[in-house]
């Protein structure tokens, strides 16, 4: 197992460790919105798939915008800002922050687990 996997593994951990707490935190819509949103970049891999483990050419690039870390990363970072700015743990509004997190923490573990990005052909770029 190579070092980034290990850090991708952790930084899983972490984050679904902060997604919990904030799901008990805020309750039952919480648990929710967190839940779809962990499973949510899998939608890509309905009907994708051209034969075991490699799919459809024409399906590359929507699975590797549904799992892009950075458009997680973003959608999180605008969360809290959205989070903070309407009154944060007091009523704020809390639920890009966790949808942002729940689909970081889908894409870090699938990364841990050497998932990685698909290349042209469908066939997984293992994570290094």
């Amino acid at each position: 197992m190579g070092y980034s996997r290990v850090v991708w593994g952790m930084s899983a951990l972490l984050w679904l460790i902060i997604t919990v707490l904030w799901c008990v935190w805020f309750g039952a819509p919480a648990v929710a919105v967190a839940v779809t949103f962990a499973i949510l970049p899998d939608i890509a891999l309905i009907g994708a798939f051209a034969e075991k483990g490699r799919l459809k050419p024409e399906r590359v690039a929507f699975y590797n915008a549904m799992h892009n870390a950075l458009v997680a990363v973003a959608v999180l970072a605008v969360g809290l800002v959205i989070f903070f700015l309407t009154g944060g743990m007091d009523g704020g509004s809390w639920f890009l922050g966790i949808a942002g997190l729940a689909w970081f923490v889908h894409i870090a573990a699938d990364r841990a687990l050497n998932f990685g990005r698909r290349a042209p052909d469908g066939s997984i770029i293992p994570v290094v």
